[in-house]
């Protein structure tokens, strides 16, 4: 066989460290980039609490120009009874008990919701 010239040789052996070379400074460079930057998932996550608020604002804003609107009332007691506001659910609850008295499911969740609110009045009151 006969031996390769020598440009063949120095062609292989640059095109074999540009490609070495550049992969690992892509590597390094990712691996930098990660470790550079800081994690701030605590500060771009808004907080439970925060989103349930944000939710009732929303809610209030569809009851304002729909008072009958259905799932705006369901979705206001939902969030409220989730930010543990009894108190604050009875109001729009009533409010579908009066508007679909076939629904028994709202008149009971209302029953126990103002015994509930009752109960913890008497608590404050003694």
């Amino acid at each position: 066989m006969s031996e390769k010239p020598i440009w063949h040789r120095v062609l292989a052996i640059v095109g074999g460290g540009a490609f070495i070379g550049s992969t690992v400074f892509a590597i390094t460079s990712v691996f930098r980039d990660a470790l550079t930057q800081p994690v701030s998932s605590e500060t771009t996550e808004p907080t439970i609490e925060e989103r349930l608020a944000t939710q009732e604002r929303g809610y209030e804003k569809v009851l304002q120009r729909e008072p009958q609107n259905q799932v705006a009332l369901e979705g206001l007691v939902f969030v409220r009874l989730q930010m543990q506001d009894a108190r604050g659910a009875i109001r729009p609850l009533s409010k579908l008990v009066q508007l679909f008295p076939e629904r028994r499911n709202y008149k009971i969740l209302l029953e126990e919701l103002q015994e509930q609110v009752g109960e913890s009045q008497a608590e404050t009151r003694s």
